[in-house]
């Protein structure tokens, strides 16, 4: 591992300072790229207009249009957080704005595949819906948008996925990555970009006069939802992202928030009143996440959607109970995959370019978290497959890739498909996560295919792992409250959160936990604790360690101690 300091461009860091940002803050903020403090403005005035929004204005109309006709909405969701958000925002911001029938579908993961197919399209009709509304999914569903026109259905598309040279015909599309559109944040959640829909509705209504800017139904009360589907689907943090985050953010703290969205604050023993990003990340979307994973997301957003308190909290220790059993089914499959991928190479040898893993007992919910463990431990591209468990597709393989800075993973798909006809059945993603269907008989020539790929696009500096912190920290920034405002602070995919590195001296060092290094090391002559969490190897006297603050409770003085994130030998 290579450590490595994040340039802080003085002019930057001195104009925030000059403008009464706290001088770390002024210096984290210029490293990721703020040049002034009109930037760090994270007022609703200050967010992106949906006019910008290609299709937007366009959905208004046809969704005023629907709810002056009463017509039946039905919205087809996506079964991970980002989906299970914007589901809930479109119903909710639905009715708020009019609507009267508003259903919603969310495919199965296993029956279902991801995405708006033709079955979905004919259970949506069936149910007597006169307008589909996808959100999080819809932009490679050809043959389900097509089968939704073939059955009558008006189809309106709101995705954020990238894509494909052919774009759904017969539907009205909303999504920042097509063609021709100039919405400045490419990186919007599929929660974020049925919000700006909805934020274009209500112009629309007021333009015709349904109510004026005093009677207008208040859409912020949507703005926790729409921060914690954002975070959840590690989207890059741009300013408007952080806009969003950091407005849901503040309604969480001051108590203005869904009961469904209390309730799992609760069952994941967090503070609504101090909620942080990291509490989005790692304890309310895993535990939503859970729900499509394992069994149906329907449970997600019902909690979501709720306003009974009392099922709020059932649903929510249901979900908790989901998602403890994800995690052991999870930690079995990460050892039972990790010893396969040790396997393909000895010891002291450089992994594959690519990593591809396949056991017929895993499980399909599991393997995009399984593929993200595995890529964070050797910095390969890693794809992880199970078997379908969908009736008549058990031939088939189902893979969940994510990767490292510099291969782009639905990209490699892409050629992939190109040089190899036929081997993938289906494919889509992003960048840093993608998923594709093989047949099982195909799967050594995908495994192959996708080595080729990583040969050629990869070279040694890429594949160099490569941690990028703010470098020493000043012994006066060492305080327990500086730490709990670092954790205020809007932190996140491309808006990374600080971590910090210096060469320290190792006191002492014990094993926690069987699987955990507990440090005490002096940080510039001071006593710090410091814990590394799945670290069992010992350190030297001296070393460079990165790490990030943190603040622990011991008899009632609040302490600050260094989470360790790597170390350069």
């Amino acid at each position: 591992m290579k450590i490595i300091t994040r340039d802080v461009p003085p002019r930057a860091a001195w104009a925030l300072e000059q403008a009464g940002i706290h001088p770390l803050l002024a210096r984290l903020y210029a490293a990721r790229g703020v040049l002034g403090k009109d930037e760090l403005d994270n007022g609703l005035g200050r967010l992106l207009l949906p006019a910008t929004l290609k299709g937007a204005t366009e959905a208004a109309r046809l969704l005023a249009d629907a709810i002056a006709a009463q017509r039946k909405l039905c919205i087809v969701a996506d079964y991970d957080c980002d989906g299970a958000t914007a589901c809930a925002v479109a119903v909710r911001g639905l009715r708020l704005l009019g609507a009267q029938h508003v259903n919603y579908l969310v495919p199965d993961r296993v029956v279902d595949g991801y995405g708006l197919t033709p079955p979905i399209a004919q259970r949506v009709k069936a149910q007597g819906a006169e307008l589909l509304i996808t959100v999080d999914n819809g932009i490679a569903s050809i043959a389900g948008v097509a089968e939704a026109v073939k059955l009558g259905l008006q189809v309106l598309v709101t995705d954020h996925h990238l894509p494909a040279a052919e774009l759904p015909q017969g539907a009205l599309i909303v999504n920042p990555n097509q063609p021709g559109c100039d919405f400045e944040s490419k990186a919007i959640a599929g929660v974020g970009v049925m919000f700006y829909v909805l934020l274009a509705l209500r112009a629309e209504l007021r333009a015709r006069g349904v109510f004026d800017e005093r009677t207008q139904p208040k859409l912020d009360a949507l703005l926790p939802l729409v921060a914690l589907g954002t975070v959840a689907d590690v989207v890059k943090l741009d300013a408007n992202n952080r806009r969003l985050v950091a407005q849901g953010l503040k309604r969480i703290r001051a108590g203005a928030l869904p009961c469904g969205l209390a309730a799992l604050f609760t069952a994941a023993g967090r503070k609504a009143d101090v909620a942080t990003t990291f509490d989005f990340g790692f304890a309310l979307g895993p535990r939503i996440n859970a729900a499509g994973r394992l069994a149906d997301m329907t449970l997600g957003i019902e909690c979501l959607l709720t306003d009974d308190t009392a099922r709020a909290d059932e649903l929510a220790r249901t979900l908790d109970g989901i998602n403890r059993e994800r995690r052991e089914i999870e930690g079995d499959m990460r050892e039972q995959a990790l010893a396969m991928v040790d396997a393909m190479f000895d010891e002291g040898e450089e992994p594959p370019p690519a990593i591809c893993v396949f056991d017929p007992d895993f499980h399909e919910g599991v393997v995009g978290i399984v593929a993200s463990r595995i890529k964070d431990k050797l910095h390969r591209p890693t794809f992880v497959f199970a078997a379908s468990q969908a009736p008549g597709k058990e031939h088939e393989l189902k893979g969940s890739g994510r990767s490292i800075r510099g291969f782009h993973l639905r990209d490699a798909l892409d050629l992939v498909a190109k040089r190899h006809p036929g081997v993938l059945l289906r494919f889509g993603g992003h960048a840093m996560a993608a998923g594709c269907t093989v047949a099982e008989e195909h799967l050594d020539t995908f495994e192959q295919a996708m080595a080729q790929v990583a040969q050629e696009w990869l070279d040694a500096a890429t594949l160099l792992r490569r941690l990028h912190t703010d470098g020493p920290l000043d012994p006066q920034y060492r305080r327990a409250d500086l730490v709990d405002t670092l954790h205020g602070e809007v932190w996140g995919q491309g808006f990374a959160p600080p971590v910090f590195s210096e060469e320290v001296e190792i006191v002492s060092q014990r094993l926690v936990g069987e699987k955990h290094l507990s440090i005490k090391l002096r940080h510039q002559g001071q006593p710090v604790d410091g814990i590394w969490f799945g670290r069992t190897e010992p350190l030297p006297a001296k070393v460079k360690l990165a790490f990030r603050l943190d603040a622990d409770e011991w008899q009632g003085t609040r302490r600050v101690r260094f989470l360790v994130e790597g170390a350069e030998f």
